[in-house]
């Protein structure tokens, strides 16, 4: 049988042509330079050669730039993260000027039993050495003055964020936010004044869920926070200022969630006062051991003292859920504050 020598030509993006059958097929570099030296034409050898090494070259940029491409993914914070460490300074806000008002429940939407709570409750109490001392929650203490450190935890040897810390100078408390998925407790798990906090990013905004918060209040004027509680909280951070956003659900004394902000700036360095050191002393000489001062219902002098003051009607000054919003303007347009008097006094 004669045997027939088949010739092929180099095309472009490395195919070969068989002259017997017309077909083109995939070939490797080797097959492309076989196809050369078949040429006779030292130029078309020499074309051939050429445009070789520029694919060879073509092919060597592209995996190139893939891999940098892949590197600068890598390198880049998971989920748009950014980082929240430093030390932050709480712009002055209403909350954090002062103290509030007494019978000021305006804005805050309580029921009848947290109001009652309220009302009963007397000033004094702070003066006692079980309440000198006692530590504002977490879903109250960033409203009030303080100073706020951030700080990261992190995996020795993966690097993931397993916790970020929060030192807050008021009463020293330091407050752990896991990252790392790990399950609340049960309900029966202790209680602590920061609760068990679990956090997640969304796009590049720190959302905080915590539960086991001890029973607070909402205002440092009698208004109270149950036990059962549950705080959602938002760290936003432009550039250098923070923004804070949490969200408390009770379902003991609040109709609806309760929305809050606090505003943040950086600080340019960590120094100055970071200490709360509080000391138990007498605050009520004379007072009986055992009493803990606290009004009637029907009893309290200082029911008619804010809304006189601002010229309010006292419906307002009672708090509740339609207080919260501009439509309860026209409710109360009608109703006429109270007149400018000083408090009487009250029974305890």
């Amino acid at each position: 049988m004669k045997s027939r020598m088949r010739i092929l030509f180099a095309l472009p993006f490395e195919q070969k042509v068989d002259v017997e059958t017309n077909r083109t097929h995939p070939a490797g570099p080797a097959l492309v330079l076989a196809a050369a030296l078949l040429m006779n034409s030292p130029a078309q050898r020499s074309a051939l050669a050429i445009k070789h090494a520029q694919r060879r070259r073509l092919d060597f940029l592209i995996v190139w730039g893939a891999s940098l491409a892949l590197c600068g993914l890598l390198s880049l914070p998971a989920f748009a993260q950014v980082d929240l460490s430093g030390s932050w300074q709480p712009a002055p806000a209403e909350d954090s000027v002062g103290n509030p008002d007494l019978v000021d429940y305006l804005g805050i939407p309580i029921n009848a039993a947290a109001r009652q709570w309220a009302l009963s409750w007397d000033p004094d109490r702070l003066g006692l050495q079980e309440h000198q001392c006692q530590v504002h929650t977490a879903a109250y203490i960033y409203g009030g003055p303080h100073r706020l450190r951030i700080w990261e935890d992190r995996d020795p040897q993966t690097q993931n964020v397993v916790a970020l810390h929060n030192y807050i100078s008021t009463y020293e408390q330091y407050r752990t936010i896991w990252m790392d998925d790990r399950p609340h407790p049960p309900d029966y798990a202790a209680h602590t004044w920061m609760g068990f906090s679990t956090g997640k990013w969304e796009g590049n905004i720190l959302t905080v869920y915590t539960t086991h918060i001890k029973q607070g209040w909402y205002r440092r004027n009698g208004v109270p926070s149950s036990d059962m509680i549950t705080l959602t909280e938002h760290f936003i951070r432009h550039d250098n200022h923070l923004t804070h956003v949490s969200v408390v659900t009770d379902p003991v004394f609040l109709t609806e969630p309760l929305v809050r902000t606090q505003e943040y700036n950086l600080s340019a360095n960590s120094d100055g006062n970071w200490l709360w050191p509080c000391e138990y002393v007498d605050e009520l000489p004379g007072m009986p051991q055992g009493v803990v001062q606290s009004y009637m219902p029907g009893e309290n002098p200082f029911l008619t003292e804010f809304a006189a003051k601002y010229q309010i009607p006292v419906e307002a000054a009672l708090g509740g859920p339609e207080t919260m919003y501009p439509e309860f303007r026209e409710k109360i347009k009608n109703l006429k504050p109270p007149p400018k008097t000083a408090p009487t006094g009250g029974t305890r």
